[in-house]
């Protein structure tokens, strides 16, 4: 080969070794990048997991699970929470502060995962959803009712995907009681009884008063976010914020996304229209109760009224009951049958029967218990594939093809409503230390307000530290 020939097949050579390169780069680049509701040839969707430990550490790793996600970024306030996490996804940059990890890495990220304590839930998610992220947001959706129609609201607007993580939606369960209800197996159901065993951390208590050190790997100002500033108080962090008001939503918020959705999607319930509620009280002395409005009670009772649906014939009752207290056992239910599981259940009751089911919407059963394998209906909704699992995968997938292109089992849009309820209730809890004593709360859905009980709305929006807002 002559010398003028060679310069060609060498520049030829260099092209196609570019080529590639380029090809390559091209392949890893995020979906969103490309244009909403492209899929990128590569199919991984590129997640970032605020919140890497407890919850949010299950979370993670299920995306990854899927084979259909690149845990691409990781960050917590607490060091100590995400150590596992980050070892477990050893490729995946850290972050501390989730502000930082999306002003720098927001053009390399396609979905975010939310699994903050309850406070925060709102102002991460906003923001990525307003950056045309699509998110996962742990249960409950967010902590105040004006946060979940913000975001239920915002889903549509920035069309991305989203889903909460009440991984009970995706079970079988949920579809099977739907199916029967449907088939008019129970009649038209007027009255649903939720109940749990939590709290199983500390309520109804007053707030510490010997200060502790701040450990060093946690930033206790991040952690607090929108919260009123508090000093650091020991065994807060990480669990038994749940039962303060400034950060959690007690055990409603733990539990009732899980143990409502059912009836939210059995009777196609949205917005209730009053509740009211009575509380268990601790006691300080031999004579004396104590009232600790920053705490969440140690028991409660609510009663949710929802208008009639195209599903029910008149008004619903759904009953509240945490703490340990329970309904009555149905007539139906034999002596030594179980009712619910492990201190939670649903009981629906209806014109012609009976129906129940224990912790996210499993074991459902016909009442008495022996028409369950008897009576067979016809299936009306497709299954979740892996069920609790594929709740993530459902997630991921729903993603990787784009806004509107797929089913969900708890899409903001049903998720924010059920969430609403829930906050809802829990206005009549704090509503029962501000009047001190059962009140019954009137609510103008349309205006997010009660109406009949002014001082009780100022938790429908709370008040956010300096500094922090519900903004893009």
């Amino acid at each position: 080969m002559s010398e003028e020939n060679k310069q060609p097949e060498t520049s030829r050579r260099a092209f196609l070794k570019t080529g590639a390169m380029a090809a390559a780069s091209f392949m890893i680049v995020p979906r969103h990048v490309l244009g909403r509701g492209f899929v990128a040839p590569s199919d991984k969707l590129m997640v970032a997991g605020v919140g890497a430990g407890g919850k949010g550490e299950t979370d993670i790793n299920n995306f990854a699970k899927s084979g259909k996600a690149e845990i691409a970024y990781l960050c917590d306030v607490d060091d100590r929470r995400a150590a596992a996490t980050r070892t477990k996804h050893p490729k995946a940059k850290y972050y501390k502060d989730w502000r930082q990890l999306l002003d720098k890495e927001g053009k390399h990220i396609d979905a975010v995962s939310v699994a903050t304590p309850d406070h925060n839930h709102a102002i991460i998610a906003y923001r990525a959803m307003a950056m045309g992220k699509h998110v996962y947001v742990e249960k409950p959706l967010t902590h105040d009712i004006y946060e979940a129609r913000m975001l239920t609201e915002a889903a549509k607007k920035f069309k991305v995907v989203t889903q909460m993580g009440n991984q009970g939606a995706s079970n079988d369960g949920t579809r099977l009681l739907s199916e029967w209800y449907d088939a008019g197996e129970i009649g038209d159901v007027h009255t649903v009884y939720c109940w749990t065993n939590r709290p199983v951390w500390p309520q109804g208590i007053p707030w510490p008063t010997t200060k502790a050190d701040i450990p060093k790997e946690l930033d206790w100002d991040l952690w607090l976010g929108t919260a009123p500033y508090k000093e650091y108080v020991d065994k807060l962090v990480p669990f038994n914020w749940r039962g303060w008001w400034d950060y959690g939503t007690g055990a409603l918020g733990d539990m009732g996304c899980h143990l409502v959705e059912a009836p939210f999607r059995v009777l196609g319930l949205q917005y209730a229209k009053d509740v009211q509620a009575s509380v268990g009280t601790v006691y300080v002395d031999e004579f004396k109760q104590g009232r600790f409005p920053e705490s969440c009670p140690p028991s409660s009772h609510i009663t949710l009224t929802f208008p009639k649906t195209s599903k029910t014939k008149g008004d619903i009752k759904v009953h509240w009951m945490d703490g340990g207290i329970q309904p009555e056992r149905p007539e139906e239910l034999g002596p030594n049958e179980r009712f619910g599981d492990d201190g939670n259940g649903t009981l629906f009751i209806g014109t012609k029967g009976k129906m129940m089911a224990s912790t996210y919407s499993e074991n459902p059963q016909l009442l008495p218990t022996s028409r369950t394998s008897q009576v067979k209906v016809p299936q009306k909704w497709a299954r979740v594939s892996g069920q609790a699992e594929g709740h993530y995968t459902q997630w991921v997938e729903a993603c990787l093809a784009g806004y509107g292109k797929k089913e969900l089992s708890a899409p903001f849009e049903t998720a924010g409503p059920l969430t609403e309820a829930l906050l809802m209730a829990n206005l009549a809890v704090r509503g029962h230390d501000l009047k001190g004593g059962h009140i019954k709360l009137l609510w103008d859905n349309a205006n997010m307000r009660v109406t009949n009980f002014e001082e009780v709305n100022q938790y429908v929006k709370r008040e956010y530290r300096k500094g922090w807002s519900l903004t893009a």
